[in-house]
């Protein structure tokens, strides 16, 4: 999820909910897909009898176990990989792979094979004598719920094009010692992928590349999929295991099997709950890695190598890792993954090793960034601050002792006055401060002030709602500036808006809360022609919500500490819609608030 061009379509940055979510171009990929290719194994050991695959897998250099190493991605703008007008340039290169090999960070993962980035880095390293090493990967798009026909051919030939790409760089004798492995995707089979491709569809993509290369050949990719049941057309084709987990983005869903008890309620507050936390989150890690390392050994391969290529721990927060993302968390989390890393290099009962996520922050990302062990202005953070001591680290004055840790909510008095107002312009209105509108996943719906059609109730303007929607669809909510910065409304009865669209099908008006637990908790009503007042004639119609339909979606919504007091969507698969409707109808939108 966390790679470039691998973001999962969570739609908020205090939201809760995140939406988790044939045919090969060329035939033979498909035959291939079918056919024992692969395995896995460690050096000087034969596989064992039972083992399921029917060739010898290729091993790990040893350089490959031994360096320290880091996920790279290069994109210092708001566009990155998906936009042609994204810059990267080899002096930015540059510098970055010499901060990295300073820090004995020599063994970087990157995430595509193409000129901008891939090509350029090999350079770099090549041209100036750096001692870095290159897991190389190979970005494959999906097209498992694509409905245009159109479309699933040019993923296909995008798809085989950037094979290709990473076959001549694997192969070119400039950069052939200097990629130790490659990747052929990222993501593309947990379900929550957004670009989504079928175990057999993957196994065919790697097969063909393992056919044309000498190096080993994997695909990386949630741990769940390497655990319990196991995608066995994929685990047949590659050499080793490379596997995603984060506990961090864990603690996110309360109502997820992956839930831990990151809170530590047990224990004080006060910096023995922080270090409790972060000891908890390395065991979870742990249980994590173990889950595909039982389920390799159940079906013969307990000698082929697991490394973990993705795993890290948020400096600042984006999303809902209030109390977690740190500087000082993530170089706790961060010291704890090293200590395993050594372990495991020394028993070899862990790991093979542990790509740290990720070396640099990348703006483009917006709900996912700040995992970096630099931000963007290549500042180091306080987890590597102490290896650069000649740059000006991003915060000089931190210690230990600011290690953040969980505190329970507290309910505030109840919110003063008749109305609690986000936006209209009639006379005399008071409107609250203290929140953006922002589109879920940061860009799935722009806005814009609209004075050529307002409410009738006053007013010279409203709020012109222009969706631009992922596969999922689209929305927009109002979040407080300050981080769970929560209002008591419990004394309200109704949520309003003044709406005007001809948009087809139904909606969605939702709230947000915490609970008394500090999780957070979200409600969606779905809303159609005739229903809570809605109308979608292209009429100005007043829409009004009672607070019981939300109770009655989320009995947990708590409206004595909400969050996000206002979202307007269309999710959907919520909404009755197949998986990338597309609807861009316009919604004019006014008088948006809560009533007694």
């Amino acid at each position: 999820m966390r790679a470039p061009t691998m973001t999962s379509p969570a739609h908020s940055t205090q939201s809760v909910f995140s939406l988790r979510r044939l045919r090969v171009g060329i035939a033979a990929l498909m035959t291939a897909a079918l056919t024992a290719c692969g395995g896995g194994g460690e050096i000087g050991v034969d596989p064992p009898s039972t083992a399921v695959f029917v060739t010898n897998p290729r091993a790990l250099p040893a350089e490959y176990f031994a360096r320290q190493a880091v996920a790279y991605g290069p994109y210092r703008d708001n566009l990155g990989p998906r936009s042609p007008a994204s810059v990267v340039t080899s002096a930015n290169i540059e510098q970055d792979m010499r901060l990295l090999e300073a820090g004995n960070f020599r063994l970087v993962r990157i995430f595509d094979s193409g000129d901008k980035v891939a090509r350029q880095t090999l350079d770099v390293i090549v041209d100036n004598g750096l001692d870095i090493k290159i897991q190389l990967g190979a970005f494959m798009g999906g097209f498992r719920f694509e409905l245009n026909p159109v479309r699933v051919q040019e993923i296909q030939d995008a798809n085989m094009a950037e094979l290709e790409r990473a076959i001549a760089l694997a192969n070119d004798p400039k950069y052939r010692d200097v990629i130790l492995a490659v990747s052929v995707g990222n993501e593309n089979i947990v379900d929550f992928s957004a670009d989504r491709n079928t175990p057999e569809v993957m196994a065919g993509y790697i097969k063909y590349v393992r056919d044309r290369i000498t190096q080993p050949v994997t695909t990386d990719d949630n741990f769940q999929v390497f655990s319990n049941p196991l995608p066995q057309v994929v685990v047949n084709e590659i050499d080793f295991v490379a596997i995603h987990a984060y506990p961090a983005i864990d603690t996110e869903f309360p109502t997820s099997p992956l839930y831990w008890d990151w809170k530590q309620l047990s224990v004080p507050e006060g910096p023995a709950r922080a270090t409790a936390m972060m000891d908890a989150s390395i065991v979870e890690l742990k249980k994590q890695y173990q889950a595909s390392r039982d389920a390799l050994n159940s079906v013969g391969l307990s000698q082929m190598p697991i490394a973990i290529t993705e795993t890290g721990w948020k400096a600042r927060i984006t999303g809902d890792q209030a109390f977690r993302a740190h500087p000082v968390n993530q170089k706790m989390y961060y010291d704890r993954l090293e200590q395993w890393r050594q372990e495991s290099l020394m028993s070899g009962n862990g790991p093979v090793n542990i790509f740290y996520f990720e070396a640099f922050d990348e703006p483009w990302k917006q709900n996912d960034d700040g995992w970096g062990l630099f931000n963007v202005q290549r500042q180091p953070r306080y987890v590597v601050q102490n290896l650069y001591p000649s740059l000006q680290p991003e915060n000089a004055a931190l210690t230990d002792a600011d290690a953040v840790y969980f505190i329970p909510p507290v309910i505030t008095a109840p919110f003063a006055g008749n109305a609690f107002t986000l936006y209209s312009d009639a006379p005399g209105t008071a409107l609250v401060t203290g929140y953006n509108l922002d589109a879920f996943g940061g860009n799935t719906a722009s806005r814009s002030v609209d004075r050529t059609s307002f409410a009738p109730d006053g007013g010279s303007e409203s709020l012109r709602i222009t969706p631009s929607p992922a596969d999922y669809g689209w929305g927009l909510l109002y979040n407080p500036q300050v981080a769970r910065t929560t209002q008591n409304l419990a004394a309200f009865a109704t949520v309003n808006a003044w709406i005007n669209t001809t948009y087809p099908g139904r909606i969605e008006i939702g709230v947000s809360t915490l609970d008394v637990d500090g999780n957070g908790q979200e409600a969606f009503v779905q809303i159609g022609n005739g229903e809570y007042g809605y109308c979608n004639t292209g009429a100005w119609c007043r829409v009004s919500i009672p607070l019981s339909a939300f109770r009655a979606k989320n009995a947990k919504i708590d409206f004595r500490l909400v969050l996000n007091p206002f979202y307007i969507a269309d999710r959907y698969s919520f909404t009755g819609k197949p998986l990338n409707s597309g609807i861009t109808t316009p919604i004019n939108i006014d008088g948006i608030g809560w009533s007694r």
